[in-house]
């Protein structure tokens, strides 16, 4: 029997040379999935409550990504924008204020008391202007129980903690980590 002809033999060369290539491919593109699922999250702001650090309105909606990696070997910390779910499902982006086994308290024009210390936001959030609704009126105290106490960087208009409580540390998804898009707001969240 002899051998086949040397064009055939490139032929199957290259089948062979692309279904291997076609295999990586797939198998990249199978891992770079299922390294998203388990550590990323991307979601568009829609609502105004925290601005100027997300924006979600009409003329201007940030895509924003979620990392969950660090939470699986640390807890939230105060001042990071954390995402998480309401009891309706809702994915929801608000800043950590009060850590868990903490009282949380707003005196004088807005400045938070944590234990009854003031803790003053670091200077990056300066910006910061809260304002005594729902349960951090006259000056009342709240427990924080085994949850985080989360405030939207616009207090007139945020749907946070208080009026629905700490949230629950397993509604938590991660930490609202960096802005996609648009480009011209591109980069990491403070």
């Amino acid at each position: 029997m002899s051998d086949p002809p040397k064009q055939t033999r490139f032929v199957r060369k290259m089948l062979r040379w692309t279904f291997r290539l076609a295999e990586h491919a797939l198998a990249l593109f199978g891992l770079l999935t299922l390294v998203y699922w388990l550590c990323f999250n991307y979601s568009h702001v829609i609502s105004p409550s925290m601005q100027p650090t997300l924006r979600g309105d009409r003329e201007v909606s940030d895509g924003v990504l979620t990392e969950r990696v660090s939470y699986w070997f640390r807890h939230p910390r105060r001042w990071e924008v954390v995402a998480y779910h309401t009891p309706e499902r809702n994915l929801v982006m608000k800043r950590v204020i009060g850590l868990p086994g903490e009282k949380v308290q707003m005196l004088r024009k807005g400045r938070i008391f944590i234990d009854g210390k003031e803790t003053p936001p670091p200077p990056e959030l300066d910006f910061l202007q809260y304002f005594p609704y729902g349960n951090l009126i006259c000056e009342k105290t709240v427990d924080c129980g085994a949850g985080y106490y989360v405030l939207g960087d616009d207090s007139r208009d945020s749907d946070d903690s208080r009026y629905n409580g700490p949230v629950k540390p397993q509604s938590i998804v991660g930490r609202a980590w960096l802005i996609l898009s648009p480009g011209s707001r591109r980069g990491f969240i403070k």
